[in-house]
């Protein structure tokens, strides 16, 4: 692409999102994220991450947002932005996309469709991506893998409740390895993350399990002086690592 001085740059936003799901073959939960089919040239009929154009009136959170709704029906909780992707042969045109990431929990992954539009994919065994999707979506999951073990971000993934079985398995699902339950356990208790509550499961086949809730006090990840609510203390994870939807046509560059 060659560039005059008055070559115009655009600004769209893209979002990973990033859910639970059960693995087809195993059953055991692991990592998915939906990809918005593209209804023009360029990549027509490719997969792409969900996004558009940021309009003149909108700041980036907010275009995140709106477009995550018009395109996927997502909103999420915890949406962060994670980094600009700006090479400039990415695109036909002179495009710039502030990439962020969605995670979700079960009940917000159940309101994206799965149809012909839009469809849900096993983050690490997608199909090619339009653009320079498939190095975003890439990034996306190295930098959540290496997050996990300094913030509390696994319980983005959690509704209000949950078992710390099933937060040992968010942490299982992203790493990709197994985890000690006692170890787990005890890494749990000498940390604020999360809090016990004096509910338990009920209706299962085995002993009952406690339930546990995210510290009120604590974001899921610490942004400092960008926070938009009051600072929060940084909790100390559990696990460490070793190193009405519009017309959902929209994908973005």
């Amino acid at each position: 692409m060659t560039l005059t001085p008055e070559s115009s740059i655009r600004i769209a936003v893209s979002t990973v999102i990033l859910a639970l799901r059960p693995h087809p073959d195993t059953g055991a939960p692991a990592l998915w994220t939906p990809l918005v089919r593209r209804v023009s040239e360029p990549h027509e009929g490719s997969w792409a991450l969900p996004g558009g154009w940021v309009q003149p009136d909108e700041g980036l959170d907010d275009s995140a947002a709106a477009r995550l709704r018009e395109t996927t029906n997502v909103q999420p909780r915890y949406l962060e932005q994670l980094y600009a992707f700006g090479d400039v042969d990415r695109s036909p045109t002179r495009v710039v996309s502030i990439v962020y990431w969605a995670l979700v929990h079960p009940d917000e992954a159940g309101s994206v469709p799965d149809d012909w539009n839009v469809r849900w994919f096993l983050a690490d065994e997608h199909p090619p991506l339009a653009f320079d999707h498939d190095r975003i979506l890439e990034y996306a999951l190295w930098r959540l893998r290496n997050k996990m073990s300094y913030s509390r971000i696994a319980q983005a993934f959690l509704g209000d409740h949950f078992t710390l079985a099933e937060l040992r398995g968010v942490y299982e699902a992203v790493l990709g390895r197994a985890l000690d339950p006692a170890n787990f356990r005890r890494q749990v208790a000498q940390s604020d993350a999360v809090l016990p509550t004096d509910e338990t499961t009920s209706g299962g086949r085995h002993r009952p399990a406690r339930l546990y809730r995210s510290n009120p006090d604590l974001a899921y990840a610490d942004n400092g002086p960008l926070t938009a609510t009051a600072p929060a203390r940084t909790a100390t994870a559990p696990a460490r690592t070793a190193t009405t939807p519009a017309p959902r046509t929209t994908a973005n560059r």
